[in-house]
């Protein structure tokens, strides 16, 4: 079974839906491929990083605290510490393609251990997630070479592959993150809860025998998301 999780470095949401699922997958018995697959939820975000209080309250008004708050007391039954006053608001755009370089040369259990450190430094350590120097730092930790990722970051490599995986992500549909696609055919959006990622392996997992046995392709279905404000972020 293949998992590709569309998410954003800037999304609360996919921190919590990221907890969540794998959770679910320490409970799935079988062997589940995940790969984290980009998108952006603002495109145009600067490259020079800006506080997020301020970003989402002019985006959103005053409810936006509000917002961050819900967000930071489901986080903390996660053990996930957000820090809404320190984070930053910057393009995620290198991060994703970070990501890339380490599913492509490192594998795809060094992607996750990056996706998870990238959240980490975003929400609750305060790093600016645009800055090369502290996406350098992050890759390293997660074991990326040090000269391979401050090359990689200063040149243009990767950017064409990583926009054009950034259309494909709108083409096929995704317009929240996060979102979940199992083996292509089966789409769960939203940080749902941990039993519900369970219930959904499981039933894609008995969908996938008789449609492989009959070349028939399961019928894809989604959980409706709302906004940053109920278990997803959207465009």
């Amino acid at each position: 079974m293949k998992i590709e999780i569309y998410s954003d470095i800037a999304c609360p949401w996919c921190f919590i839906g990221k907890r969540r699922f794998e959770r679910a997958l320490s409970a799935f018995p079988q062997p589940v491929e995940v790969v984290y697959r980009p998108y952006q939820l603002v495109p145009d975000a600067p490259a020079q990083a800006t506080p997020h209080r301020a970003w989402l309250a002019e985006r959103y008004g005053p409810q936006s605290r509000a917002m961050d708050d819900r967000v930071a007391a489901l986080g903390a039954t996660e053990g996930i510490s957000y820090d809404f006053d320190a984070a930053l608001h910057v393009n995620t755009f290198d991060g994703h393609r970070l990501l890339r370089l380490a599913a492509a040369e490192y594998g795809l259990a060094v992607q996750g251990d990056l996706k998870e450190r990238l959240l980490a430094a975003h929400f609750s350590d305060g790093v600016d997630v645009g800055d090369h120097a502290a996406l350098t730092d992050i890759a390293v930790a997660a074991g990326l070479d040090r000269t391979r990722v401050a090359d990689y970051l200063a040149s243009d490599e990767g950017s064409a592959e990583l926009t054009a995986e950034l259309e494909q992500a709108r083409a096929i549909g995704i317009r929240s993150v996060p979102t979940f696609v199992i083996d292509q055919t089966w789409a769960i959006e939203g940080a749902q809860e941990t039993s519900t990622f369970l219930r959904a392996l499981e039933q894609a997992s008995v969908a996938a025998k008789p449609a492989a046995e009959s070349g028939a392709a399961g019928a894809a279905s989604a959980e409706d998301a709302d906004g940053c404000v109920d278990g997803s972020c959207a465009v």
